[in-house]
């Protein structure tokens, strides 16, 4: 299976971080977000993935380039002159992506177990599973209904407050058959939240979610960001971290030496 990564973020919301980097590339624990992603895919066998870009393309290109140096396969999409949205930046890729995909979002940390997501999918036989987390506040995502079937009965993208009808939410992960790719006009900006999934729901076309019980973040602001590396240090994602905990609470980095003098408190 393929992955699409959407990667062409400017993440205004996380500046001055992101005046010169794409949000993708914003460092946790010393590592661009995307890095961690790739890890992810590569951990659960997928080594093939399409890279979309808009904001400073070049600077996810040269840090990345083919992927060989990560484990995997890379290739990139361009949007060049307007941000196309999450289903018009996927659907540039659509000549490579001839079969079942996964698409997945370059700002998040998250260490959800994306096997048992492609498992469901290909058992529920759907044109999309999406999946969901859930959260103490809604407002910032997309709310979601489900059947007991798990299929989706209702979709609304950042509600408001007397709008919020369920605490489980979209995380930006999607397995996708080709044919959603048919719905998606070329070159013009579409939202797979706001666009095309409520369209293909009053179709008629069978959408399913999987409630995902890993960790998730949208690192949508200062706060989320610093809060990942709190997450990410006390082990409640898992993420590969450089270096090694050298006693509770303090992190040593590769080849660091400290004298046996030095007294050192954790936070």
């Amino acid at each position: 299976m393929r992955a699409v990564l959407l990667a062409g973020g400017a993440g205004t919301r996380l500046r001055p971080l992101t005046c010169d980097l794409p949000k993708p590339m914003a460092p946790v624990l010393g590592r661009p977000i995307a890095e961690h992603i790739i890890g992810l895919l590569r951990r659960h066998g997928i080594t093939e993935i399409i890279v979309t870009l808009h904001y400073l393309p070049d600077v996810v290109r040269n840090y990345f380039q083919d992927g060989q140096d990560f484990g995997v396969h890379l290739s990139y999409v361009v949007e060049e002159e307007t941000a196309l949205g999450t289903a018009g930046g996927v659907q540039q890729a659509a000549p490579f992506l001839t079969e079942p995909f996964l698409v997945i979002s370059g700002d998040c940390i998250t260490d959800i177990d994306l096997t048992a997501v492609i498992t469901q999918h290909r058992q529920r036989q759907g044109m999309a599973t999406l999946v969901l987390s859930r959260v103490t506040n809604p407002r910032d995502f997309g709310a979601v209904v489900l059947d007991d079937q798990q299929r989706l009965l209702r979709f609304l993208e950042k509600p408001t407050p007397s709008e919020i009808f369920s605490d489980t939410v979209n995380t930006g992960i999607y397995i996708l058959e080709p044919a959603v790719l048919e719905r998606i006009a070329a070159g013009r900006p579409q939202d797979f939240a706001q666009d095309v999934f409520p369209q293909l729901i009053t179709q008629g076309i069978a959408l399913y979610g999987h409630v995902a019980a890993g960790y998730w973040c949208d690192v949508g602001h200062l706060e989320t960001y610093r809060q990942v590396h709190y997450d990410a240090l006390t082990g409640r994602v898992r993420l590969d971290r450089p270096g090694r905990e050298w006693r509770t609470g303090i992190w040593v980095g590769e080849h660091t030496q400290i004298d046996a003098t030095a007294r050192i408190e954790a936070p």
